[in-house]
């Protein structure tokens, strides 16, 4: 079996503490010491009341519900860590400039150095974009523009870039990191394969179903070759499809049975969100627990 990392997805946990967003610093801590890869954060800078226009399904939240801000809660947690890797599924980049996120990530891997994996995306709802001044249409190739206009201010200094959407001369971005990889979270179709081939490092894929998703592998992968990349280098962060009971209740090893379909898929990072399987934060040391055998065992 493929050798993978874990991730997991902290989406409401924050509930099992109150609603106090610092719980979300020990459940970090706690999957670290298990041995947990990385951790990953879901993004809103607003919500409308159209959440019934999601295009993946019923929307699991009400639009009142609060979002923490990605890089933010990251910067608290990488100061109470030591080598988790600090990610989002997804960050919308669209609603921030490019020039603002190549700082924050940069000032932010300053900090936990290494550790910064971009999981970036294009939103869905108009509504947030309205909110923020920001113009709907045209997001996805914004998006792939602020990747190349990323990694040139992390790259040069002075750096240069000239875009349709954004272009600067002269212009220093310190701090900077390395590398910082970006994966972004599109469906596969071959005009976006060729756009993450050219600027990025790795796909979110939408689907769960790995007969689906790892079609997208195979396209991403003779993208990377075109654009005459090393397609091993391509990493793609897949999530679990949890599955439930006949009552209802969440079953973890029927859920972690999915994985080795989704290895051989060409995954090599899974996601697994604990709000699922943990309903008091007493628990998370065994759950964690019971995903590091996951991965010593699948993953040897």
């Amino acid at each position: 079996m493929s050798k993978f990392k874990l991730t997991i997805g902290i989406y409401g946990l924050e509930n099992l503490y109150g609603g106090d967003p610092r719980g979300l610093i020990e459940v970090a801590q706690k999957a670290e010491a298990a041995g947990i890869d990385q951790l990953s954060m879901t993004d809103h800078v607003v919500m409308g009341n159209r959440t019934d226009r999601y295009p993946y399904g019923e929307f699991p939240s009400p639009p009142e519900t609060p979002w923490l801000e990605p890089i933010t809660t990251e910067a608290a947690i990488a100061a109470a860590t030591q080598h988790i890797e600090l990610s989002q599924g997804v960050l919308i980049s669209p609603l921030r400039s490019a020039a603002l996120l190549a700082k924050q990530v940069g000032t932010l891997n300053a900090f936990a150095p290494g550790r910064m994996v971009m999981g970036l995306g294009t939103g869905w709802q108009r509504e947030e974009f309205d909110a923020s001044g920001l113009p709907f249409k045209g997001r996805k190739a914004l998006m792939f523009e602020q990747i190349a206009a990323m990694k040139a201010l992390w790259k040069s200094a002075p750096a240069s870039y000239h875009g349709e959407h954004i272009a600067f001369d002269d212009i220093y971005c310190r701090p900077a990191p390395e590398n910082v990889p970006c994966w972004v979270g599109v469906k596969a179709t071959p005009e976006n394969c060729a756009s993450i081939a050219a600027v990025a490092d790795g796909w979110i894929p939408i689907e769960q179903d790995p007969a689906i998703f790892g079609q997208g592998v195979r396209d991403l992968r003779r993208a990377f070759e075109a654009a005459g990349r090393d397609p091993d280098a391509l990493s793609v962060r897949a999530m679990v499809d949890h599955k439930f009971g006949t009552d209802g209740v969440p079953d973890f090893q029927a859920t972690i049975d999915t994985i080795p379909a989704m290895l051989e898929a060409g995954a090599n990072y899974i996601e697994i969100l604990p709000l699922y399987f943990v309903q008091d934060p007493a628990a998370f040391d065994e759950f964690f627990g019971r995903l590091a055998e996951v991965k010593s065992r699948l993953g040897a």
